[in-house]
């Protein structure tokens, strides 16, 4: 299997494919009896979607075309809200989100069911975006932004209630407008991060994502992306301080 590694290069989508990583096996879950009804309620909802993606991954492996849009339904707003707020062209997400899929059809035999198919699949999408971003780099991409026209009513699903927003607790037309138009400086000036920054801050505060499922997906360890997420957010926060006075 060849090895997405060179940092300068940009890679075709079968070499992509060919570099699919093959899925990691999960740890155990903690007893129980420790956790909140909360944390059970979560652990039993991950183990029914697990559940269903393994049944899915077998009938595409078996050469189930239903299997595949099914998977596709499934994901496809999710990796596409990440796409969107990676690259800030709704047209470039559309067609990588599209990629993704594709390079998921061809690597599916990577996939061994030892962990959870959606962290599999984020780390080809991610890894899949981070190729883009450095093919749109050398072409001198100008970031459209098309987010920024985005209502966050429109924004993909699993999006929605977002940690990173500013709505008003004041209810009336001017607390929306100014929500609205928080909501778009919040998320011009997360496009200005550094792409690895940008990444953690959607994967954990835009997708609500678990650290168990992050360091799955970018392969940090826990306290490395505690760190980095830390650093983010900072950023993040710096860029914003001159629009909260």
């Amino acid at each position: 299997m060849s090895r997405v590694t060179d940092p300068e290069r940009v890679y075709s989508a079968e070499e992509l494919a060919a570099a699919a990583p093959p899925d990691e096996p999960e740890p155990a879950p903690a007893p129980d009896e420790t956790l909140t009804p909360e944390q059970r309620a979560e652990n039993a909802r991950r183990a029914e979607q697990d559940r269903r993606d393994r049944q899915l991954v077998r009938r595409l492996k078996q050469g189930d075309e239903a299997a595949f849009r099914e998977l596709v339904h499934t994901y496809q707003n999710r990796i596409f809200g990440l796409m969107l707020r990676m690259i800030g062209n709704r047209q470039e997400a559309e067609d990588l989100a599209q990629e993704v899929f594709i390079i998921v059809y061809r690597a599916i035999g990577n996939y061994r069911g030892e962990g959870r198919f959606y962290t599999w699949l984020y780390r080809v999408a991610t890894n899949t975006c981070k190729n883009r971003i450095k093919y749109l780099k050398g072409r001198n991409f100008h970031r459209s932004l098309d987010i920024d026209e985005t209502p966050q009513a429109q924004m993909p699903a699993a999006e929605t209630g977002a940690v990173i927003t500013f709505q008003s607790q004041v209810p009336g037309p001017e607390a929306v407008t100014e929500g609205m138009r928080m909501e778009k400086i919040v998320q011009r000036e997360l496009a200005a991060l550094d792409p690895d920054h940008r990444l953690l801050i959607v994967l954990r505060d835009v997708q609500g994502m678990s650290y168990q499922d992050i360091i799955k997906i970018t392969g940090l360890q826990e306290g490395t992306l505690k760190s980095r997420l830390h650093r983010a957010r900072l950023a993040l926060k710096e860029r914003l301080e001159p629009f909260m006075r």
